[in-house]
């Protein structure tokens, strides 16, 4: 027989960490955190290459709830996420809850709970199942004839071999998104020869990086009210960028040319080369490609031995890479900083199964990418997706992770309000939230911009970007804890 739980969490990252907290705030205890990695963490455990480190203010990127005054810097290094990870789990008492090192094939509705099913063949029950598998947790390998054929070593970022060591070696890096622009420069220091393979050029903007001092620290600590100011600060800047640039660019293109001419100055800065700026000039607007921030990324390609090769990859044999325009690079290492399979391998995680048989992954993909407020799906009683379309608010993960908790907050306090115990969102209220997102996005970069040559993870497979919240964050937390409970069927 198999286990029952009150709720069963899938992913311990930042997402399945903050919904468990929530639900532990209402009252429920009986708790299962499934995850397929070998420790907590999510993307922080998962990433340990050269230069990781969280790609926006480090104040802002952390529950509100729970600050930590002890960033080393103002972009902190992936260790330091790694640790406050740990430290959250450890405060909010949720490690009794993981079970690790176990992946999850599947989940079926059966008349009045989730019957989730795991590789080792064993399954558990739940009232409740809530997904927090993450947006960038399905690593891709580039489908490049040959590529099993090369003999020497191959890295993905996300499979980074500490062990191995890059110093004095011919390495190749095929990918230039914000994993590439961390790493690039580190593997740069210590390579003989550096090749690097860019299919898309980014939108990359100086970083205002720096330690932060202990003074600063200690009264982050004594005064939390300091800590909340730099988040204020933090945030407001993102929101500038995100929103006003990018979803209301209709109305803002002005702001959206501020952040095309900040990172093309900060291009011109550091590559005196035309021909090499050219190549690192994106030809598409500013925002349809999330943008990143470098200091030393556009510089380490004016080194000597860093070559860019912007030709497609014809062939990689067991020594070296061909291009189409007849260029041959031998190489020792080849690195893939290609990111993750975003919406084919994580748009469900894994099979989810509503009522009436409804397919959530052959339903998404038949009709639209779709969620009610970014969170519930109609025929899917009971169930809590966090990484779902329309789901991302802002730039900063943990502004869409407090938003989601908010939402969990209002539905579940409504059904102990009313008796209930299990949850629908109507189709009507799907609909319409649907209808509004999609008129939004009408006033974004990503339908009035240049987007065609971006290769956005944004965007679906029905070419709509249905990623990214088109409003402000203040807007997603607000009818997170509004929302019409009428738009829900309560039984």
């Amino acid at each position: 027989m198999s286990a029952h739980y009150d709720a069963v969490i899938v992913g311990a990252g930042f997402g399945g960490m903050g919904a468990a907290i929530q639900l532990t705030r209402l009252g429920y205890d009986n708790l299962l955190i499934l995850e397929r990695e070998s420790d907590l963490g999510g993307t922080w455990h998962v990433n340990h290459y050269p230069g990781l480190a969280v790609d926006i203010p480090s104040a802002t990127y952390s529950y509100s709830f729970e600050p930590n005054p002890n960033w080393s810097r103002l972009f902190a290094p992936g260790h330091e996420l790694k640790r406050y990870a740990e430290h959250v789990a450890d405060k909010y008492r949720l490690r009794q809850y993981m079970r690790f090192n176990t992946v999850v094939t599947g989940a079926v509705w059966d008349t009045d709970h989730w019957v989730i099913s795991r590789r080792d063949d064993t399954t558990v029950t739940a009232k409740y199942l809530l997904t927090a598998t993450g947006f960038l947790s399905q690593p891709k390998k580039p489908d490049i004839d040959g590529i099993d054929t090369f003999r020497g070593k191959i890295i993905h970022t996300a499979d980074w071999d500490d062990g191995y060591d890059l110093t004095g070696q011919r390495v190749a890096v095929i990918g230039t998104g914000a994993t590439a622009v961390q790493l690039i420069p580190e593997v740069a220091k210590v390579a003989a020869e550096l090749t690097v393979y860019q299919r898309t050029p980014i939108w990359v903007s100086p970083k205002l990086d720096f330690p932060v001092p202990p003074a600063v620290r200690r009264a982050f600590a004594a005064l939390p009210l300091t800590q909340r100011i730099a988040r204020f600060a933090g945030t407001a800047v993102l929101e500038l960028l995100m929103v006003s640039g990018v979803l209301h660019y209709k109305q803002l293109r002005a702001a959206n040319r501020i952040g095309e001419l900040w990172c093309r100055a900060h291009l011109r800065r550091q590559v005196r080369d035309p021909e090499l700026r050219r190549k690192l000039t994106p030809g598409y607007s500013f925002g349809c490609k999330r943008p990143t921030f470098s200091n030393d990324y556009y510089r380490a390609f004016t080194r000597d031995h860093v070559n860019l090769e912007t030709t497609s990859i014809t062939w990689i044999d067991e020594s070296g890479i061909d291009t189409a325009d007849g260029r041959r690079h031998d190489i020792d290492v080849l690195v893939l900083a290609t990111g993750f399979d975003l919406w084919e391998a994580n748009f469900p995680a894994f099979e989810v199964i509503g009522r009436g048989g409804r397919s959530l992954g052959k339903w998404w993909r038949d009709n639209r990418f779709q969620a009610y407020e970014g969170v519930t799906i109609p025929k899917f009683p009971n169930f809590i997706s966090l990484n779902s379309p329309y789901s991302y608010s802002g730039l900063s993960y943990f502004t869409t992770i407090e938003t989601q908790m908010r939402h969990i907050d209002r539905l579940f306090t409504a059904m102990r309000r009313r008796g209930a115990t299990e949850f629908e969102v109507t189709q009507e209220a799907n609909d319409a939230f649907l209808d509004r997102m999609t008129e939004k996005l009408g006033d974004s970069v990503f339908v009035l911009g240049q987007c065609a040559t971006a290769n956005s993870y944004y965007f679906n497979p029905h070419g709509e970007a249905t990623l990214l919240r088109p409003s402000s964050t203040v807007n997603a937390f607000r009818e997170a804890g509004s929302f019409p409970l009428d738009d829900y069927v309560l039984t």
